[in-house]
């Protein structure tokens, strides 16, 4: 009787682990997925910050420092292809999903031959329609 009564008790305190152990889970999931209002949260900015006007400096020709002082510094410097320069930027607002941009330059004998990614020369922008007002 003593014996059954001991089996019982371990059991017993299995499953309190068990079910212990599911909702410290269950917590720990929960407690990473809830916002708590009024909580501050930072904006996260990495990589080179590219804007339309250094775009429209970029003229084919240019040496690599001239480059350089146009762009900045390349975030990835690939040591296999020297001829290739990578500037990423990412910014995560507030919790919402992070939004990149993408710009790589290619040298052709130390000089600047083309480039691409998420940026357009303004030149070569597609006019737009001018606006009319229809009555």
């Amino acid at each position: 009787m003593i014996q059954r009564k001991t089996n019982d008790f371990n059991k017993t305190a299995g499953l309190n682990r068990l079910a212990i152990a599911i909702l410290t889970c269950a917590l720990l999931v929960g407690c990473s997925t809830l916002r708590f209002p009024g909580v501050y949260r930072i904006t996260i900015q990495q990589g080179n910050v590219i804007t339309q006007t250094m775009i429209d400096k970029l003229k084919p020709g240019m040496t690599r420092s001239q480059v350089r002082f146009v762009l900045g510094n390349p975030v990835l410097d690939d040591s296999l292809n020297r001829d290739r320069w990578d500037y990423v930027y990412t910014a995560q607002l507030a919790g919402d999903t992070p939004a990149q941009a993408v710009l790589q330059v290619y040298f052709v004998e130390e000089r600047l031959s083309h480039f691409e990614g998420d940026f357009i020369p303004t030149d070569q922008k597609p006019d737009q329609a001018p606006m009319t007002a229809e009555t």
